[in-house]
């Protein structure tokens, strides 16, 4: 015997909730039935996937393991169903899609309205979040595409092209790297800089561009988004990094901040729309790569 997708959906929602009774609410079952549906996994698969301790579930080895592979199984089911549905139609129907913090507010607005007149039949959800957690959703299936910003490893993941995005630096007014022109190679120090918090691809992408290690210790400012640290520059707290279609959109339109070029050979990083390996709607988000193309 073979487990069934219930009973593998079942173990997912155990694995993620860690209950049985929220799993059971969110799989729309009774609790003895997801209860009996994983009694039947653990008879099919000859070992227990759960550890029962009053007031706690935990997987076992063998359960983690069985998650790990019926998180591909039901995404790739996902896929078969959704695909099925809008054989022929592309971009129809629901697409969830998950973009990062520094892309979204910038990227969106300009991109989306071109996007539903082109395909007006597409209901599109979208999630803003870190990369890490978007390629792990991609991976769980529980998004369909991602726009994320290379360089960036990820195995697993194909990705199509949506354009180049400059990093500039900018530095408060009075300041000595608040000049014009490129700013000279060296000239940008650790110490000088304040930066979106760990855990942002732009901030690594940034250091690694100029081979400068993070500032350490307490009292070093990290924000949690560019609009924040826009405000934290122009306060005269230190210089920072921009992408370029966040200074294109007027982000840093405001008095006390100066936005220049690093280098003559300005570091960037590339915006793609990624998707899981083998997903049936990959050819969806190439479309969508197409759709996003920076001007």
């Amino acid at each position: 015997m073979l487990p069934t997708l219930r009973q593998l959906q079942y173990l997912k929602l155990l694995a993620e909730h860690a209950s049985f009774s929220r799993a059971a609410e969110a799989a729309h079952v009774s609790q003895p039935a997801l209860s009996a549906g994983v009694q039947e996994l653990e008879k099919i698969l000859g070992a227990a996937v759960v550890e029962r301790t009053r007031g706690n579930v935990q997987l076992t080895a063998v359960g983690a393991e069985a998650v790990r592979r019926a998180e591909d199984v039901l995404a790739r089911t996902e896929d078969l169903v959704e695909a099925a549905k809008n054989a022929g139609k592309p971009l129809s129907g629901r697409f969830r899609l998950g973009v990062i913090p520094t892309v979204a507010p910038f990227l969106l607005p300009a991109k989306l309205p071109g996007l539903k007149t082109a395909y007006p039949a597409l209901r599109l959800f979208i999630r803003e979040d870190l990369t890490p957690r978007l390629i792990a959703a991609l991976k769980a299936g529980q998004l369909d595409a991602a726009v994320i910003a290379l360089p960036y490893t990820a195995p697993g993941i194909d990705h199509a092209r949506i354009g180049d995005d400059e990093i500039l630096a900018a530095a408060p007014v009075g300041h000595a790297l608040a000049g014009t022109g490129p700013i000279p190679a060296g000239s940008l120090k650790a110490e000088d800089l304040i930066l979106l918090e760990d855990g942002h691809c732009l901030r690594d992408q940034a250091l690694a561009a100029f081979d400068i290690d993070p500032p350490k210790g307490d009292d070093v400012f990290a924000a949690t988004s560019l609009h924040t640290l826009v405000q934290m520059v122009s306060s005269g707290l230190g210089v920072s990094f921009l992408p370029e279609m966040a200074v294109r959109a007027g982000l840093a339109d405001m008095p006390g901040v100066v936005v220049r070029p690093i280098s003559a050979r300005a570091p960037r990083r590339e915006i793609v729309v990624a998707w899981r390996k083998g997903s049936s709607r990959a050819a969806e988000a190439r479309l969508l790569a197409d759709a996003f193309k920076l001007d």
